[in-house]
């Protein structure tokens, strides 16, 4: 997955403004107790990150 998908998924999902705080402020336990900015900044790969965040949203399989 690219980055632009990622963020597409995200927007599409919980709406820019929500979609950019949440990716800043909120920790992931899925990620390794870091927010969505920090686990693509140290390389974690997009698809692995956008399934935590489903994960720990309760985003429906079909919009996964």
């Amino acid at each position: 997955m690219r980055l632009t998908e990622f963020w597409a998924n995200m927007n599409s999902q919980f709406g820019t403004a929500y979609a950019d705080s949440l990716a800043r402020d909120h920790v992931i336990a899925g990620l390794g107790g870091a927010t969505v900015e920090a686990a693509l900044r140290r390389g974690d790969d997009a698809k692995a990150v956008w399934h935590a965040v489903c994960d720990e949203f309760g985003v429906p399989a079909r919009d996964r």
